[in-house]
């Protein structure tokens, strides 16, 4: 499962900074703006102790983890949607991405230029927010007006498809985030096909030290249940701090959960989507086992340690046997059985 995560901002308040310091890969953080022209990617390990125990437990030759590719690009000004800046083309690598990190900036810093008037994460959100929407409302009435012609012979499909790109357009004209209104899955399934900005989960680091931000902006991405962490980049990135509370914090918004399978040939923790069936986690580890897949054994890999062993938990019966309608549950160790 390929998993990304785009970090996105204005130039210069520290996304190149932070992808460097999450990948340990170095790329030019020079201080000016559209320092990077290119986008960098970085593919980054979840941090899980559990890897490491079972590992330990199953004298395991090789420990693979879950990963996460995080996609650096280009600074945003106001006007990016319409081509300002490097925007366009930045815009079309974020809709590649399954979720979005913005970075703001928090700092107080005089000798790092800011294109904004001020230092004001909130005003900086909103920037980003209105080109992602303005790019979404290019994205969605281009299909509108494709769609014409189907709606025209009455097509029962198109006709479904364009109450929902409707829908999406009243939002995005209000200049609301699509992720942050009530669509039904069935709607969501129709949108999922565009890959819309701002369908995406996101997730909003203020960089900069606690000290320096206001509570007026505490209390309003509080209020708005927007998921935010407060990182001090530049301190983080010369204490080589791996960011894990980052790494762990975007896996989490993608709605996934880890399982792992466990044996003397390798420990491996494994991305699924949160009330995956077991079929499907067969699927993760290769597509036969999804297709010929007849039933698991599955244990918690915690009470596989507490037991030290498939052995003597086999013998207390704590080794379920679980056939195609079971939800695997977050830490599940699990033995796909099939044809």
């Amino acid at each position: 499962m390929g998993l990304s995560i785009g970090i996105v901002g204005l130039p210069n308040v520290g996304k190149s900074t932070l992808f460097k310091t999450i990948t340990k890969k170095q790329v030019d953080c020079a201080n000016y703006p559209f320092c990077t022209i290119d986008q960098n990617k970085g593919v980054v390990e979840v941090p899980d102790q559990r890897v490491e125990k079972l590992a330990e437990l199953c004298g395991s030759k090789k420990k693979v983890y879950a990963v996460i590719e995080f996609v650096d690009i280009a600074g945003l000004v106001k006007g990016a949607s319409k081509g300002q800046g490097l925007g366009n083309r930045f815009l079309a690598n974020i809709r590649e991405t399954d979720a979005i990190c913005y970075v703001l900036r928090a700092f107080k810093k005089e000798d790092i230029i800011n294109v904004q008037k001020e230092v004001n994460p909130l005003q900086e959100k909103d920037v980003l927010d209105i080109e992602l929407i303005l790019k979404d409302l290019e994205t969605v009435e281009k299909r509108i007006n494709g769609l014409e012609k189907e709606i025209r012979a009455k097509e029962k499909e198109a006709i479904k498809e364009m109450a929902v790109l409707q829908k999406a357009k009243e939002f995005l004209s209000q200049q609301k985030i699509l992720s942050e209104q009530e669509f039904a899955d069935s709607e969501k399934e129709i949108l999922k096909n565009y890959q819309l900005l701002t369908l995406k989960p996101r997730i909003y680091i203020l960089n900069g030290k606690e000290e320096e931000i206001g509570k007026d902006i505490i209390e309003a991405f509080d209020k708005n249940n927007w998921d935010y962490l407060i990182i001090d980049i530049l301190t983080e990135s010369e204490e080589g701090d791996a960011l894990s509370r980052l790494i762990s914090k975007c896996y989490e918004s993608l709605g996934l959960i880890s399982f792992f399978t466990t044996g003397e040939d390798e420990t491996r923790a494994w991305a699924l989507k949160k009330n995956s069936k077991a079929p499907q986690a067969g699927g993760a580890i290769h597509s036969d086992f999804e297709k010929k897949f007849i039933k698991a054994d599955v244990i918690n890999w915690q009470v596989l340690v507490n037991e030290g062993g498939f052995s003597r938990a086999r013998a207390k019966g704590l080794i379920r046997l679980e056939g195609k309608e079971y939800i695997v549950q977050e830490g599940d160790v699990i033995e796909i059985k099939h044809g």
